[in-house]
């Protein structure tokens, strides 16, 4: 990987994070409304995987989708505007947090109802095999969903059908307030694709690195016709599951252990030790990501607000 690729990757989860911090602050200053899952924590995730795949690769998620959204290349101004329900956002300001979507830029979207995306990229990955592309679909999903039909069902046909899926499963350790293993039968996820023959593997998903290889090696499989694949990205939310979360299922003292174990950090630390970068390049690169998000906050604040017939378009596909 070249340097400036790594720079870049750095200056994505950055990115994330500031673009997450700052909205938390307007959602508390009433700014934003609705629901606001935020993705800190998680930023090696949706980095690595957007790092691995190949323009052709489709890519889908669950509500927590910001991360996702920046990854793709949508500008933190149109990320922010859409978060304040603003016309200039990316879904023209009707879809809000939950669904933001770019199909130019092959994401299809976040969708706010658990596991209900996993049938969605069955059916695109089918799309794909019948028109001969050899592109794959990405779906990301969090461990909760791994309880609800939806995942039995779509992982269940991809292995019947073959499909070109890379099943992501961003196992945060919660469900919403509910540890994994007071509510599934298996804590290690991926064991679940054994029942439907799948192909599986365990990442550290708070190594942007481990999961850029993870998947890059997942993607490659999975293009030359082996069929579905699941990968587990082992990672963890620092804030609650939304700003409604009073956070009284877990102690502080375990957000503060994982926090020791952040993304961002741990990629810094090895650009450094392997004489990548050294630290005055990163801070600079944070310098700028600040300019950026200062810059699309006012862009977002100053944005007008969809017009009342807007919501008589783009309900169907002209």
């Amino acid at each position: 990987m070249e340097k400036d690729t790594h720079l870049d990757l750095y200056r994505q989860m950055v990115l994330i994070r500031r673009v997450e911090e700052r909205a938390a602050e307007l959602y508390q200053q009433g700014k934003i409304g609705g629901f606001l899952h935020l993705y800190i924590g998680q930023e090696a995730v949706s980095t690595g995987l957007v790092a691995a795949r190949k323009p052709q690769d489709r890519i889908i998620t669950a509500y927590r989708d910001h991360g996702v959204a920046l990854n793709v290349g949508i500008p933190a101004t149109q990320v922010l505007a859409e978060l304040l329900g603003k016309a200039t956002g990316i879904s023209k300001g009707k879809g809000g947090s939950m669904h933001m979507a770019d199909v130019e830029r092959n994401f299809w979207g976040g969708h706010a109802i658990v596991g209900a995306h996993l049938p969605i990229a069955a059916g695109m990955a089918l799309a794909d095999r019948y028109s001969g592309s050899d592109g794959v679909t990405i779906c990301m999903f969090g461990d909760g969903a791994t309880n609800i039909g939806f995942f039995h069902e779509a992982l269940n046909l991809s292995k019947v059908w073959n499909l070109p899926v890379l099943w992501v499963c961003e196992n945060n350790r919660y469900g919403m307030g509910t540890a994994v293993k007071r509510a599934s039968a298996v804590d290690e996820i991926r064991q679940k694709a054994n029942g439907y023959g799948i192909p599986n593997a365990e990442v550290d998903g708070m190594n942007v690195m481990a999961v850029q290889q993870a998947a890059a090696e997942a993607l490659g499989k999975i293009r030359t016709g082996e069929g579905p694949f699941l990968l587990e990205a082992l990672t963890y939310r620092f804030r609650g599951h939304s700003m409604g979360d009073p956070e009284r299922y877990r102690e502080a003292s375990e957000v503060k252990k994982w926090q020791e174990n952040d993304p961002i950090g741990i990629y810094r630390a090895y650009l450094t030790d392997e004489g990548i970068a050294v630290g005055e390049e990163l801070d600079a690169i944070e310098n700028r990501v600040e300019e950026e998000v200062q810059t699309a906050v006012q862009f977002a604040e100053s944005s007008p607000d969809p017009a009342p017939e807007e919501l008589f378009t783009d309900v169907y596909v002209e």
